[in-house]
This record gives structure tokens, sequence and C-alpha cells, in this order.
């Protein structure tokens, strides 16, 4: 089942509680965290997460793109993310980090940028519960979504199968109506999508819409066959 993340990165800011509340029929609730120096922006932090947590019944799904997440990502755990990514390109040791995040209990995620090739880590898809193939450049929301990653997220989606394994793939950059479609046949499953919700003039009908396309192609898919 198509899975869609608004991303709060595309929301007003002063207003992130009611932003939430607005797209409380998602699936997760996308949490854009940067720190200026592994991606030339800055977001928010573990006090802005702690706070939504409380404000939403929605479950978040925060994506650490920080450096040492080996130090920093147990802390969204414990803020209450139910599913926490950090960038391999960022991480020391990223089975100890996944297991960890693990077992503080969310689920473990690792993101690769457009230039990360899958394949150096495919033994390391077992440690995890999803795997976030990036589909723009890090750092800003608003980008043109990348073609050229389509051929990466099918060959993700082949090792994901080659090893039977139930790890969802999520992508992130330019999601909208006239893309979604065509990451859902490539082997996605899981869509964040930032200004495709919150531009829209009512943003839980466009998280409906949104899951509506995913689905009717993934039911046609020959990766989601017994899916």
């Amino acid at each position: 089942m198509a899975q869609i993340n608004p991303s709060i990165l595309s929301a007003d800011f002063a207003r992130l509680a009611e932003e939430a509340k607005a797209v409380e029929g998602a699936d997760w609730l996308h949490v854009d965290v940067m720190d200026n120096h592994f991606v030339p922006n800055l977001t928010l932090g573990v006090p802005i997460v702690e706070a939504l947590g409380k404000a939403t019944d929605t479950p978040l799904d925060c994506h650490l793109m920080i450096e040492d997440p080996d130090r920093w990502a147990p802390s969204y755990v414990e803020a209450g993310a139910g599913s926490v990514t950090f960038h391999v390109e960022a991480a020391a040791a990223p089975v100890r980090l996944a297991r960890e995040i693990r077992a503080k209990g969310a689920r473990a995620s690792m993101a690769l940028k457009p230039a990360t090739p899958i394949e150096p880590y495919e033994d390391l898809l077992p440690e995890l519960d999803m795997l976030l193939i990036m589909t723009v450049e890090p750092g800003f929301g608003g980008q043109a979504f990348l073609d050229i990653m389509l051929p990466k997220i099918r060959r993700t989606r082949e090792l994901i199968g080659k090893h039977g394994l139930e790890l969802w793939l999520q992508v992130d950059g330019g999601v909208s109506s006239t893309t979604i479609e065509r990451c859902a046949e490539a082997g996605a499953d899981v869509f964040v999508a930032g200004s495709a919700v919150y531009g829209a003039e009512d943003p839980a009908a466009a998280v409906r819409g949104l899951r509506a396309q995913a689905e009717a192609v993934t039911a046609a898919a020959p990766w989601a066959c017994g899916h």
C-alpha cells in the first residue's frame, strides 16, 4: 500500500500544529532536520520534534540531514519520532546506528543522496526498515524531480526483492501528481511530498489524491505482485 508523508518543510513554520492537523489523513508527517553543515540550510531540531509529537496523532518520520547522526539520531527517537532516517554519507557506523534506533523503539531508515549508489550497501539492507532515495539534492524544498534517479529506484527494488525483505522504499524530492506515478512504477512505496501537499488549497485532499495515483500504478506494477 502506498504511503504519503507530507513534508513540513513546505508548511508554515509559524503554524506547525495547525499545519500538522491539516494533513491528519496522511500516513506519516515528514520532518526535515538540517544543521547547515551536512546541507546548506538550517531548519529545526529536537525541541520542535517533541512539540510536534504532542500536537498531532500522525506519527513523525524524521529525516536527519545532519553531520554526526551516530551521536544525534537516538535523541530524535527519545523526542517521539516513530521513524528516524540518517544519511549513510554522514554516518560513521551505519549498522550500529540502525540497531540503536531500532532498540529504542523506532523504525530505522537510511538515506542516499542522488550521487550515492545503492550497490555498496546491499548487505546493510536487512538492518533497515526503510531506505530513502533522494530524488533532489538535499537541503531545500521545492526543487525539480530528478528523473535520472528512476533507474536507481528500480535497482533498489530489485535488491529488496532479491533478499525477500519487508523494506519500505521512500522517495523524497519533487514528488507531485506529475511524478509520483513514475516513482511508484519504479518501485517506491513511500512518498514524501512537500509543496504538492502544502501548496494545495486542500492539503488533506492532496494527500488522498497522491495516494490514489500511487496505488493505481502499484496495483499493476510487476514488482508489487505478492508485495
